[in-house]
């Protein structure tokens, strides 16, 4: 009875607050959890939320984790934001969507609070490797509600932008599965002007192991000529682009993250869950995504 009514508040998105946790700088924070939209649309509602032991980063993760098990793991996704921002405030929607879908997600800094914008900081890539670290540590803690219910053997690194470019420059650790680039390419000349953004150069894409993703904004995307030129350039791995007219801000905020949570979900699902079903949407002589015709695709080194 307690359970299916702490269930009941969870699917009103009601926020959930417990001790103050340690910080950086001194500071504290306070746990906090809450539910983004309806929890997503996959078959496992969403919750986002900081973790006493993670409070640098937010959390997105099934609401009920007695769902998983050894024989059901989560793969995990690290996430790293537009604009090198330490908060994942912009792509909220899109990040439970995903989880949903039995994910989970850790992305760069603290959890945003309800409608926070504006400036939070900037982030760096090693970022992504603290939340990989990080969950594949509770996989092994018998005291972690994660105990032995992650798959650390499936492990994605995504970001937007400039956390794109994070994404391409810690694509070369060994224990990332896949990668998925959204709205952004490194800059076709060195140097790209911008302190904050990885200073990579083209020589950094070969440096990819894994079967890549590059969503893209169409022309229309300020990041659309280096990410297609991206694309050209790799041809050592599985590489697929997909472009949908909507510029540089994607569909994040758009109800469930939109079409570019729909693609990537798909994508997610295919490299690490094997599922056969989502990469027919990839795959084949006429891959699933040629019946949307708002999207424009490319691919190569794939079935």
């Amino acid at each position: 009875m307690i359970r299916n009514c702490f269930y009941s508040l969870l699917s009103l998105g009601l926020l959930f607050m417990a001790e103050p946790v340690p910080a950086q700088q001194g500071q504290s924070i306070t746990k906090v959890s809450r539910i983004v939209e309806d929890g997503g649309t996959g078959p496992y509602p969403a919750i986002m939320m900081t973790e006493r032991s993670l409070p640098t980063h937010t959390v997105f993760r099934p609401q009920n984790l007695s769902e998983f098990s050894p024989k059901n793991k989560m793969p995990i996704i690290a996430w790293g934001n537009g604009a090198c921002a330490n908060s994942p405030w912009e792509h909220i929607n899109f990040l439970s969507e995903v989880s949903s879908h039995g994910f989970l997600v850790i992305a760069i800094g603290p959890m945003p609070a309800e409608g926070e914008k504006g400036e939070t900081g900037k982030s760096t890539s090693p970022q992504l490797l603290d939340a990989i670290n990080w969950a594949i540590t509770q996989n092994s803690n018998k005291n972690s509600p994660y105990y032995q219910k992650i798959n650390i053997d499936k492990i994605a690194v995504s970001g937007m932008s400039c956390g794109g470019l994070q994404t391409l420059e810690v694509a070369s650790d060994p224990r990332v599965s896949t990668i998925v680039v959204c709205n952004s390419g490194i800059f076709k000349t060195p140097g790209n002007g911008r302190s904050d953004m990885p200073d990579l150069t083209k020589n950094s894409l070969k440096k990819i192991h894994t079967p890549t993703l590059y969503l893209l904004g169409g022309e229309k995307d300020i990041a659309y000529g280096n990410g297609m030129d991206d694309y050209q350039q790799i041809n050592h791995v599985p590489v697929f682009v997909a472009n949908l007219d909507v510029g540089h801000g994607g569909t994040y905020g758009q109800p469930h993250g939109g079409e570019f949570a729909s693609v990537a979900t798909a994508w997610f699902k295919w490299q690490l869950k094997n599922d056969r079903k989502a990469g027919e949407m990839f795959t084949g002589a006429t891959p699933g995504l040629a019946k949307n015709s708002k999207w424009r695709f490319e691919k190569k080194n794939m079935p």
